[in-house]
């Protein structure tokens, strides 16, 4: 299904896009960007949200590429959790068809509203757990974070096929909390996970779910961008800007869905 877009809707759809695609590849939370513009063209929230991630898998991909260097030597962890996060990706694609929209309606706003909390007390977490691993003495704990991890990934996974706003953020939380490695090489492994939970949603969304066309290609087109510019450019940007505008555009999404 398509709905026609105006020029000016099509434009701010692509810079989302890649808006989306970057800040993905850096932390997570690019839907944040694109799902509240595709709103404002008048999509009704769930086509948005399934559009949305269709056209951001290439994105997701884009990003996973731009981060091979980090990759090397993470192949058997990247199976691991790629496993179980395609299963929760899967699951979450069936509850967001399968719930009523209107429950949809009701959960997104809390969703974002938990997503742009742990946004902002990112840097107070990742402190405090560098300290429990230096009082820990560094390289303790299990090398593929156990089944701690998997389970979180796996719910993480979950809510990521249902909804991928800062599905990232919390990828890059739970491994930094239970895996003993450089954030670089655990956000490269992150940028894949996304990228596979994302693909077996849409997959499964392509089959049976409503979803706007021309919104999936400008997204795509867009976040494609976006992760070649985020693989490059995360390393310099300052993590603060990137939270800030995360947060207001969050915001926005939130006051748009309760206003609705």
């Amino acid at each position: 299904m398509s709905m026609s877009m105006s020029i000016w809707e099509s434009l701010a759809v692509f810079a989302a896009g890649i808006g989306a695609g970057t800040i993905n590849t850096i932390v997570g939370s690019g839907t944040l960007i694109t799902f509240p513009v595709l709103l404002a063209t008048g999509l009704p929230p769930v086509t948005a949200n399934v559009s949305n991630t269709l056209g951001l898998v290439p994105g997701s991909i884009s990003g996973a590429i731009g981060y091979r260097k980090e990759l090397a030597g993470q192949r058997r962890r990247v199976i691991r959790l790629g496993a179980v996060s395609l299963v929760g990706g899967l699951a979450g694609a069936i509850l967001l068809l399968t719930l009523p929209s209107d429950s949809f309606d009701t959960i997104v706003p809390i969703l974002i509203g938990l997503a742009l909390v742990l946004v902002i007390l990112q840097p107070r977490l990742a402190a405090a757990l560098r300290k429990r691993q230096e009082a820990a003495g560094g390289d303790t704990g299990h090398p593929d974070g156990g089944p701690a991890l998997l389970t979180g990934m796996l719910l993480s996974s979950a809510y990521g096929g249902y909804f991928g706003a800062a599905q990232g953020v919390l990828y890059l939380g739970l491994m930094g909390l239970l895996l003993r490695d450089d954030l670089q090489r655990i956000n490269a492994v992150k940028n894949v996970v996304a990228a596979l939970v994302n693909g077996i949603a849409a997959v499964f969304f392509l089959f049976v779910a409503d979803f706007d066309w021309t919104a999936v290609v400008l997204i795509a087109v867009g976040s494609t961008i976006g992760g070649q510019i985020g693989a490059k450019v995360g390393r310099r940007l300052s993590p603060s800007v990137l939270r800030a505008v995360i947060v207001v555009v969050g915001t926005l999404a939130i006051v748009q869905l309760l206003l609705r």
